[in-house]
């Protein structure tokens, strides 16, 4: 089965809890209408739907080759990536100015689901693409932005990240690539990046590489590391290209998923030294790389939202068609297909429930980043700003996590067809499984949430968030109903182990950090099943109140939020637990070194 973009879901989303309205009356955003978002997500939707989606089986198994230094993409990619630039979508939510369309966060994030839904491989290269075009604009100087940004939106060039080394990972400290001053304005790069995504391919006629270096001299640790922009083709004062950069591919990555996204080792200066123009000021680079990690984070967590949304809506189908035994109930006599059964249900309520929950969360984070940029108050914008800056590890690190879990219960409901890959569940698992890992760990996500999102402010905007959560626990009373009932009674018991963990960080970090960082992960998963079961509750609400809307979506929303508060919501207590138990801090330590 293809991919259908959920595009009813997606307005609903955007319009109901994101505020869309409110984002097309900030400046700059005037033509950000209903009108103007459905066009966009409809256009959207044919492309990735007609496109993208059927290549995505094609590519995991006939994917991305290396031979001589030069990497060939799967076959389809370079004509499907030559519609993809055509039609602008590189260039949503750039500024017009350099090509772009200047269109807000929270119309672009539904397009980018679609991309990764129909085709997780592909959205990879426009998704690094997009952060280097981040990363330009905010540090880059007036003369790179004019001779990289135009190209790169258009999608004759692409961008990448190159962060990693063979001995430098998640520690960035680490880092040898050293970039030599030539007294000319200009450095020469040498060095080995390994996991750089789309590090080398031919679907666009040049590969803009940033890259993070060590000048002669330089402080030891990240305050030493600085940025550099190392074309693989040289350009021209004139903007044409020029000769070959030192910068070459020596070997691509075997995979568990994603094959048909090439995961380069990029050599840098064995004949001579890369050319390399540095970026922004020196010593500055892992500040710079952060407005592409960050990004890419944000897109990483869409990543989640939309392989589970595949991945359910492959398993729907099966469901629909797998006929196999007697209801339990004794309604029939005869075998029905397996949708019928119980645990089936619970199963496909759980993908759903997630997977809305999550769309919910992230939409609701973008519209925070595009009040956060356009508002003209300065402190309107900076609350937004602190939102979504505390909504990012979440968004990243629970959707990626729950992406798991979906994508895992689509190859059960298959059964025994689900393990074998011509039903194509199986690669939506494989897939999965990269996306907690990359663009930093759970983990590294659950870190950042404790210490810069929670302990920086003492817990200041996390508690705002929870003002704001009781206030729709205050609204769900005003209703009747089993799914208001089990959502005001669950969603506020879930405020509660929120509300208590945060202060369970705020009073032990100081005095036992094992302690802490032992529930970090826990913490950011209560955090998202809390913060996402807030979205539902919003969506519940909304889809009860307006008489207008589609009756039968109206209803499996409703539905679908009641599942989520008498399903998942009650995980909260049992994390709150884990957290805050000193006996369950002391549990993770307690065996030694030895003893693993």
């Amino acid at each position: 089965m293809t991919y259908t973009a959920p595009v009813k879901e997606m307005l609903f989303v955007m319009k109901e809890l994101a505020a869309l309205d409110e984002i097309a009356a900030l400046p700059g955003f005037e033509d950000a209408t209903g009108e103007t978002a459905w066009a966009v997500l409809d256009e959207s939707a044919k492309l990735c739907g007609e496109v993208l989606a059927p290549m995505n089986f094609e590519g995991d198994k006939n994917p991305s080759s290396w031979s001589n230094g030069i990497v060939t993409a799967t076959p389809g990619f370079n004509e499907a990536f030559r519609q993809y630039v055509k039609g602008g979508w590189q260039g949503l939510q750039h500024p017009t100015n350099y090509g772009g369309q200047s269109l807000p966060k929270l119309v672009a994030t539904p397009c980018i689901e679609m991309l990764n839904a129909a085709n997780l491989s592909f959205a990879l290269c426009p998704l690094l693409t997009d952060g280097a075009i981040e990363a330009l604009l905010t540090a880059g100087s007036e003369e790179q932005k004019q001779r990289y940004v135009p190209k790169l939106i258009s999608g004759e060039w692409t961008g990448t990240m190159n962060l990693t080394e063979p001995q430098a990972g998640s520690d960035l400290a680490l880092v040898r690539t050293r970039a030599e001053p030539q007294g000319n304005g200009t450095y020469r790069i040498f060095g080995t990046k390994i996991f750089v995504t789309w590090g080398e391919h031919d679907m666009a006629e040049n590969i803009v590489h940033l890259v993070l270096a060590r000048l002669p001299a330089a402080p030891d640790g990240v305050k030493g590391i600085s940025l550099f922009i190392v074309p693989k083709f040289m350009v021209n004062e004139d903007g044409s290209l020029g000769a070959r950069n030192d910068v070459h591919c020596v070997s691509i990555e075997h995979k568990l998923g994603i094959k048909a996204s090439p995961t380069a080792v990029l050599q840098f200066g064995d004949h001579g030294g890369a050319v390399g123009y540095l970026v922004g000021e020196v010593n500055c680079g892992l500040e710079y790389m952060f407005i592409m990690m960050n990004a890419a984070r944000f897109a990483v967590g869409v990543q989640g939202v939309a392989v589970a949304d595949r991945a359910y809506q492959r398993a729907v189908s099966y469901a629909k068609e797998r006929v196999q035994s007697r209801p339990v109930d004794g309604s029939a006599k005869e075998a029905v297909t397996i949708i019928h059964h119980p645990d089936v249900r619970r199963m496909l309520g759980t993908m759903r429930a997630l997977t809305e929950g999550a769309r919910a969360l992230s939409y609701v984070a973008a519209a925070h980043t595009d009040i956060a940029h356009r508002h003209p108050d300065n402190a309107v914008r900076a609350d937004h700003q602190a939102i979504y800056e505390y909504l990012v590890p979440v968004v990243k690190g629970w959707s990626t996590e729950l992406a798991i879990e979906v994508t895992s219960l689509g190859v059960q409901v298959h059964g025994g067809m689900g393990f074998i890959e011509e039903t194509g569940a199986a690669q939506h698992y494989r897939d999965a499984r990269i996306l907690p890992i990359y663009e930093g760990t759970t983990a590294i996500q659950a870190n950042d949430l404790v210490s810069r999102k929670t302990l920086r402010d003492g817990g200041a905007v996390g508690k705002r968030i929870l003002v704001a959560v009781s206030k729709t626990v205050d609204a769900l009373a005003a209703h009747e109903g089993a799914a208001f009932v089990s959502m005001r009674e669950q969603l506020e018991k879930g405020r509660r182990s929120l509300e208590t963990v945060i202060d369970f960080i705020l009073a032990n970090a100081s005095h036992d950090p094992n302690a802490v960082f032992a529930g970090s992960v826990p913490y950011l998963k209560l955090a998202g099943i809390v913060l996402c079961g807030w979205q539902m509750a919003r969506a519940l609400l909304a889809a009860s109140t307006n008489e207008t809307r589609d009756p039968s979506f109206c209803s499996a929303k409703i539905a679908t939020a009641r599942f989520y508060a008498e399903h998942v919501l009650p995980q909260a207590a049992a994390l709150e637990v884990s957290i805050t138990s000193a006996r369950g801090a002391a549990g993770v330590l307690a065996l030694s070194e030895e003893q693993f």
